[in-house]
């Protein structure tokens, strides 16, 4: 079947969608009309009555149904993201405009940036898609800021491949026919009662066989769309636009989870503007393989059974079958400042540390706008000196409960639970650096610590070589986190942003070459603190 007939077949299960909704208020109306008129007679009110009142409710149901039909696609407030008019960024506009130009589009009425790592057109339509409306176009500042200015076009040409007449403009009007057909169901699913629920089945069921019908026509106009971005930017930056966005998004999702929420359990922000725009920070100082990494082993999202976008790799593959063009080759190592592929799309923004503050005020929360703002040094500091404690923690806990378990035994006196021995051990002061050492030196470590060390049930049946390796790494840990406490105190360590890695302490150089050594040693089978205890005293001095 030739893609105008897989159109035409959407556009008129689209169009049944809609009437099916009146042929059943036309057989409830004739229902009641027969059952007042023909069927009963007076002595049956009673039933005549309670069936009546049962289409009513199912008729209430069904008009909500084809209202929400029919407001579907209409552009509503946009509080979360920041208008953005052709006055106050307008090299912006101007890409925007070039791209609708090209593509036989008319530019969006308004522009909003965003949080998200994605780009969109939306269009209040009419009658079905049939008539257009007011566009509106949200830009991802995170995006912006990971793609060079080509690459952008690419994008913002695919946006607007979505709108242009590419084979038949029933394409067009199937794709918002399918937005407007999910969010009928979407209403009917919030609805609380049992008739509602009823004729939401009967919405369901078709709207899964016209999504299922349609998706054909859906994936058709990605791929037009892509090809409509590959000849206004070139083919081979559409792909390297294309590779880069999956890659962007999972750095950006860790961007969010390891230094945007640095302050959580603090309660602090970073500076004003860099809860996203720090965002920019490491884009800069990784190169397109070390973003790959952050990405690397996540589980992509299970993709929806109706999912109108085709796999990445499928259409990347498409893009780079069509012919060669004479544009240069477009690097995504290339994504900040000036670069022979253009410059960052991040560079189109006037006062881009305005855009991302004034965004901020609009996606943070109430409480959150009114937590106090740290900077980056002071977040990180702060965060090691919370994930140090944290790993020593259950070490010297297990070593005063060894230490008062074997005082009680030297004293003779009567034993004491184990359970009221680690009330105790955590209320009383916790032993330090040198206690523990003195401790492994005793030969506590492997005789009494290790089995006051937290674990699971599985772990407690272990014994021999096997108890020690599972236990090794909490004790290496414990050890590790004592040392950053110890080199924080003496003013010996200082924070670390590291955006080209992981956030925490620089350490003296004797220190980071020595120090994994020194603590294997410490927690081996046959314990030897002596190399720890040396850069204690070294010429780094940092004994308590």
């Amino acid at each position: 079947m030739s893609f105008r007939l897989r159109a035409v077949r959407a556009f008129a299960l689209l169009v049944g969608f809609f009437l099916m909704g009146a042929v059943l208020l036309s057989a409830m109306a004739v229902l009641d009309w027969l059952l007042m008129t023909r069927l009963f007679s007076a002595r049956a009110a009673w039933l005549e009555g309670m069936v009546v009142t049962v289409t009513v409710l199912l008729a209430v149901a069904i008009v909500r149904g084809m209202v929400a039909f029919l407001r579907a696609g209409r552009l509503g407030p946009v509080p979360d993201a920041v208008p953005v008019a052709p006055e106050d960024q307008p090299e912006l506009w101007e890409q925007i405009r070039a791209a609708a130009e090209a593509t036989g589009q008319r530019p969006p009425d308004e522009l909003y940036l965003a949080v998200e790592v994605n780009a969109g057109v939306a269009e209040h339509s009419r009658l079905l898609g049939l008539l257009p409306g007011r566009r509106r176009m949200h830009l991802g500042l995170p995006l912006l800021a990971g793609l060079t200015v080509p690459q952008l076009r690419a994008v913002l040409a695919h946006e607007f491949g979505h709108y242009a007449n590419l084979d038949t403009r029933l394409g067009g009007v199937t794709m918002r026919g399918r937005a407007a057909v999910t969010h009928t169901v979407e209403a009917f699913q919030q609805g609380g009662t049992r008739l509602h629920f009823v004729i939401g089945s009967l919405y369901v069921g078709y709207a899964r066989m016209f999504l299922r019908t349609s998706q054909s026509v859906a994936r058709h106009q990605e791929f037009a769309a892509d090809r409509t971005a590959a000849r206004y930017a070139g083919r081979d930056t559409t792909a390297a636009a294309l590779r880069v966005i999956p890659v962007l998004d999972g750095a950006y999702v860790h961007y969010l989870e390891t230094y945007a929420g640095m302050g959580g359990s603090q309660g602090a922000l970073p500076p004003v503007g860099e809860v996203h725009g720090g965002f920019r920070r490491l884009l800069a100082a990784r190169t397109g393989e070390r973003l790959a990494e952050l990405s690397a082993g996540r589980r992509p999202p299970r993709p929806h059974p109706y999912d109108s976008h085709p796999p990445t790799a499928e259409r990347v593959a498409l893009i780079e079958k069509l012919p060669t063009d004479d544009r240069p080759d477009e690097r995504p190592d290339d994504r900040s400042g000036e670069s022979a592929d253009g410059p960052a799309a991040l560079t189109l923004l006037r006062d881009p540390d305005r855009v991302f503050a004034a965004l901020e005020e609009r996606t943070l929360s109430q409480e959150a706008a009114l937590l106090p703002r740290r900077s980056w040094d002071d977040l990180v500091m702060a965060r090691a000196v919370e994930d140090a404690d944290g790993w020593s923690r259950p070490l010297r806990v297990a070593v005063a409960r060894a230490l008062r378990s074997s005082a009680q035994g030297a004293e003779g006196t009567v034993p004491v639970r184990r359970d009221a021995a680690a009330e105790d051990a955590v209320n009383d002061p916790l032993p330090g650096l040198e206690e523990i050492l003195d401790a492994i030196d005793h030969g506590l470590l492997w005789m009494d610590v290790a089995d006051r060390m937290p674990k699971p049930y599985q772990a407690s049946r272990l014994t021999g070589p096997s108890a020690r390796n599972f236990i090794r790494p909490k004790l290496f840990d414990g050890l590790a986190g004592l040392v950053h406490l110890r080199l924080v105190e003496s003013g010996h360590a200082g924070p670390d942003i590291g955006w080209s890695g992981e956030p925490g302490l620089f350490l003296p150089e004797p220190w980071e070459k020595g120090m994994d050594d020194a603590i294997d040693a410490a927690v081996a089978d046959t314990p030897d603190t002596a190399p720890l205890r040396a850069l204690l005293t070294g010429p780094d001095r940092v004994s308590a």
